[in-house]
């Protein structure tokens, strides 16, 4: 049988709405007050959740503390108190907007890939703030 497991991770990082290739009514039609430079941060809040066999010796889906520093060494770090547009090579000028959307779906690369075996990765939440979230399902 398995089971999915939900983890809460937070970060706090700032990032900017801009087309280069626009002019600024362009940007400001497109993005309104996300495109005024330099940017704006948000209280990021993510929510990680793994499904799998629960182990019968330990009880546990998978082991908390090789979860925890996964997503702080390939999400947390990288991100936390940075300029998403500067910090993220996907999101630098020209690249892509580091949109919620987007931001999950990096997110999920840099997880999906490194989970213990027999563990999947089957939600991402991103929390920008109350408002709005962005999520990908597997």
């Amino acid at each position: 049988m398995k089971i999915t497991l939900q983890r809460r991770y937070r970060f706090s990082a700032s990032h900017l709405y801009r087309r280069p290739e626009w002019d600024e009514a362009e940007n400001r039609a497109r993005f309104g007050k996300c495109a005024n430079l330099p940017g704006h941060g948000h209280n990021y809040r993510l929510y990680v959740s793994v499904t799998g066999e629960v182990d019968p010796v330990t009880g546990f889906v998978v082991d908390l503390g090789r979860l925890d520093a996964l997503v702080q060494e390939h999400v947390v770090e990288p991100l936390d108190h940075q300029h998403l547009n500067v910090a993220v090579l996907e999101f630098r000028e020209g690249g892509a907007i580091p949109s919620s959307e987007n931001l999950v779906l990096w997110i999920h690369g840099q997880l999906a890939d490194r989970l213990p075996p027999g563990i999947r990765l089957d939600k991402l939440r991103l929390e920008e703030d109350e408002d709005l979230a962005a999520e990908w399902t597997a």
